[in-house]
């Protein structure tokens, strides 16, 4: 057998490394980005993009006389945006999100974390500036951030906090519950909010109003395990709370899937309508289903905000 070249060994070394997380989440990245046509928007660049026609409402100061003048038309010429958008990720890391049952391969938690690190690549890749809301740095797009988001997503740098330019004692990452910390994210910032979502609507509502009152725009993703969904239990059970939450014995579980698929169903529906008076987006994903097509959602979702404001 041929004897592996030096090359050949230094990537292995390199490759093993490498947690499976980033492993993953770079092969889900490289499927939706075959998908995608770029960054490319409106704005106030310096590269031009395109001329389009004059419409009411339009700035006379934007014609461009010299396209005018060939077309006999009045044109604006329109610049692409260059400005690279400061994007927030946050994930639940409550004992809920631990939970995997025989229907998926794995948690919600790491479904959540393989998404945001895969997003996260996508927009690093497109010049994007991206960062932990539980990191004590400002989004940053070098080498390295990549490496620092799945540290900090793996719960690898318990000694990162957030830095309260108050003045104030720094809070850590250890010590957030089901719902993002409130924080003073800067303006047009956009926030991703990974989480099972099953904390009492009005809980949710408040932590989130914070956000967008300041100008930041959110996008939710609600990750559920398929059994969550579908309450494929029957007969005798006995359900254990994961939270301090107890237990309960139930005789017949099937007899609760009716109402329990209700509450399933008026959850969400709360959700959604929490992101639409928000002007926040509102995505769902069951940790059975490929990540791929909610990864390409958001990534959409994320390059077209709202009123068309480019930011």
């Amino acid at each position: 057998m041929p004897q592996a070249s030096p090359t050949e060994r230094a990537a292995k070394r390199i490759a093993a490394r490498l947690p499976p997380l980033l492993v993953a989440a770079e092969r889900v990245a490289d499927t939706v980005s075959q998908g995608l046509h770029g960054r490319r928007r409106v704005g106030q660049g310096d590269t031009f993009w395109q001329f389009r026609p004059y419409e009411a409402g339009d700035s006379a100061q934007r014609i461009d006389w010299r396209q005018t003048a060939k077309t006999a038309h009045p044109h604006i010429r329109e610049t692409e945006w260059t400005a690279a958008q400061k994007v927030w990720l946050w994930r639940d890391a409550t004992a809920s999100m631990d939970y995997r049952s025989d229907l998926a391969a794995m948690t919600k938690r790491e479904r959540a974390e393989l998404l945001l690190l895969a997003i996260a690549i996508l927009l690093l890749r497109g010049g994007e500036h991206v960062g932990l809301i539980s990191g004590g740095a400002a989004p940053s797009n070098d080498r390295t951030t990549v490496e620092r988001l799945t540290a900090g997503l793996m719960g690898r740098s318990p000694s990162v906090v957030w830095r309260d330019t108050s003045g104030g004692a720094p809070e850590s990452a250890e010590t957030e519950g089901d719902l993002p910390p409130a924080r003073p994210l800067p303006r047009h910032a956009q926030l991703i909010v990974a989480s099972d979502f099953l904390a009492p609507l009005a809980a949710v509502n408040d932590a989130l109003r914070g956000f967008a009152a300041r100008g930041v725009h959110g996008h939710m993703i609600q990750i559920l395990d398929p059994a969550e969904e579908i309450l494929p239990f029957a007969g005798r059970r006995r359900f254990e709370g994961v939270e301090d939450d107890g237990a309960v014995l139930i005789r017949r579980a099937e007899r609760l899937r009716d109402g329990y698929r209700h509450r399933m169903e008026a959850q969400r529906a709360g959700l959604a309508a929490i992101a639409r008076r928000l002007g926040w987006t509102f995505l769902t994903h069951r940790t059975d289903h490929a990540p791929e097509t909610t990864l390409l959602a958001l990534h959409q979702a994320l390059s077209a905000p709202p009123g068309g404001r480019p930011w």
